[in-house]
């Protein structure tokens, strides 16, 4: 009898815990599908970088060291984005970096477009300046859905008992939240003025 009762419990206990790891899978797939979602809208925006400084060079011939600033800047958060992983915080810290000054250099190159009226007024510049701002909107919402799942693995992984099997399993840190730097004016939908 006695050991039918602690069968019947090993075998309950085998299955929370099984149900317990596959949630914790699950979970830890999530929000690492939701950081190459960010990685596809940041490679789409570092994409269409080229194309502003291209069209833009020709208007802006002595503004020579706003463009290679944009383009250095471009290249860093390019390295960024490919060294970044969701598990690694140094990465995930440096890629924050990269990609604010990434946007700070975009800023100032904005700066210098609005001097220039008729750079504004070309149709092919008024089509990246959308895909530019629709492309900042697409990364602002990947990385709030990233740092959603993340919260969820992270609280997943720190309850009880979940807390216990997430040890033995390689669910032992928590993931890395993904805040840009100056996140603030980043989350901010760039300003276009014809």
């Amino acid at each position: 009898m006695y050991l039918l009762m602690f069968l019947i419990l090993s075998v309950l206990a085998a299955v929370a815990g099984i149900g317990i790891y596959n949630r914790l899978v699950a979970s830890g797939n999530a929000y690492r599908n939701a950081f190459a979602q960010i990685a596809v809208q940041l490679r789409r925006r570092h994409d269409l970088i080229p194309n502003l400084v291209e069209t833009a060079k020709a208007y802006l011939g002595h503004e020579h060291d706003t463009l290679l600033h944009v383009a250095a800047a471009r290249s860093r958060a390019e390295s960024g984005l490919v060294a970044a992983l969701p598990e690694n915080a140094e990465a995930l810290a440096t890629l924050a970096q990269a990609e604010g000054a990434l946007t700070q250099a975009m800023r100032g190159l904005m700066v210098q477009i609005e001097a220039y009226p008729e750079l504004q007024a070309a149709a092919n510049m008024r089509a990246l300046f959308e895909e530019i701002a629709s492309t900042e909107n697409r990364v602002a919402f990947a990385r709030q859905a990233y740092n959603d799942a993340v919260m969820q693995y992270n609280t997943l992984r720190q309850m009880f008992p979940h807390n216990v099997i997430a040890r033995y399993f390689g669910h032992h840190r928590d993931a890395q939240l993904l805040e840009f730097i100056d996140a603030a004016k980043y989350e901010e939908v760039p300003g276009v003025r014809f």
